[in-house]
């Protein structure tokens, strides 16, 4: 069976995945972009942009991992559009006309709307479901691929709690964010359902890589 997997999910010292005050022109609210600025160095990032160069050290090498093998991802709403975009009917992502998933991708909203398809062969699903019936739906559409959990934090801890997830891989950002939305609320011993490694870059960052016992 394909595995579910979060890949690239970064969180602050404090364990937030979000900061608090998201806005169109602040997907991240006041967080900004410091949890993601040790990707943007790396040349799996300049490979998304179209262009060439970056570091090709661990950053790299385990974000590069982000898109191996994936047929699928499941994203909550908070991903798809900031606050208030179910009011638009026409609002079809954060991304532009060709988003850079290429897989049909099941976006988690209490009001769903007909499939939008974009260029590139990214289909935006909206589903109102639990956890283990949109991973069925995505499995299926997946065709035998890993299913990537794409955030943000609620829905990973949602996943986590019902004992979904295969594999994770967070990045521990040397920041303190002190509000926002975070990751670990809730889910006490979550340790001990997984084999833990960590490994610490140049950049200031910790990757730590969660996989599941017993699968």
């Amino acid at each position: 069976m394909s595995e579910l997997r979060v890949q690239n999910f970064a969180i602050s010292l404090d364990g937030f995945g979000t900061g608090a005050g998201q806005a169109p022109d602040a997907p991240f609210g006041h967080a900004g972009e410091r949890l993601h600025e040790w990707m943007f160095t790396t040349r799996f990032w300049h490979r998304m942009g179209g262009g060439t160069g970056g570091s090709t050290g661990a950053d790299h090498a385990f974000a590069a991992q982000h898109e191996s093998g994936i047929g699928a991802e499941i994203m909550g709403a908070g991903k798809f559009g900031p606050p208030g975009w179910q009011d638009d009917p026409g609002y079809r992502g954060a991304w532009g006309d060709d988003p850079p998933f290429h897989t049909p991708v099941f976006v988690l909203t209490h009001r769903p709307r007909p499939p939008v398809e974009m260029e590139g062969g990214t289909t935006f699903h909206f589903l109102d479901a639990p956890p283990a019936e949109a991973l069925k739906l995505a499995r299926e559409a997946a065709g035998g691929r890993d299913v990537r959990l794409g955030g943000g934090p609620s829905v990973i801890r949602d996943f986590l709690a019902e004992g979904l997830v295969d594999h994770m891989h967070v990045v521990q950002v040397p920041i303190v964010l002190g509000r926002g939305v975070r990751l670990w609320d809730g889910l006490e011993a979550l340790e001990e359902a997984f084999d833990i490694e960590a490994v610490s870059t140049p950049s200031g960052v910790t990757h730590l890589t969660f996989t599941a016992k017993n699968r």
